[in-house]
């Protein structure tokens, strides 16, 4: 499935002391839900974009980052806003 996402919702990994998301979700077409590997890989090959409503109402990228470690994750496209976008996203069902 290709195309651009709006994501909506996360499921946080408790269990990861980085506080890395599990997965993220959005409303499309009754729901959707992808775990954080997957939605890396769509990225980095460019199978599909997601973007999400920050808080100040504009529309931002997530993009793919990496920790020193090598560690790779997914947040928004800087905008000022603390806390973190995606972490601010109601929890998914």
């Amino acid at each position: 499935m290709a195309g651009t996402f709006r994501v909506n919702c996360h499921k946080p990994d408790n269990a990861d002391k980085d506080r890395r998301l599990q997965g993220l979700g959005g409303p499309a077409a009754g729901g959707w839900y992808r775990d954080i590997d997957t939605m890396i890989n769509n990225v980095e090959n460019e199978n599909e974009q997601y973007w999400t409503v920050a808080p100040t109402g504009d529309s931002v990228w997530i993009v793919v980052r990496q920790r020193s470690n090598g560690r790779k994750y997914l947040k928004t496209e800087p905008d000022g806003v603390e806390p973190n976008n995606l972490l601010a996203l109601p929890h998914c069902p």
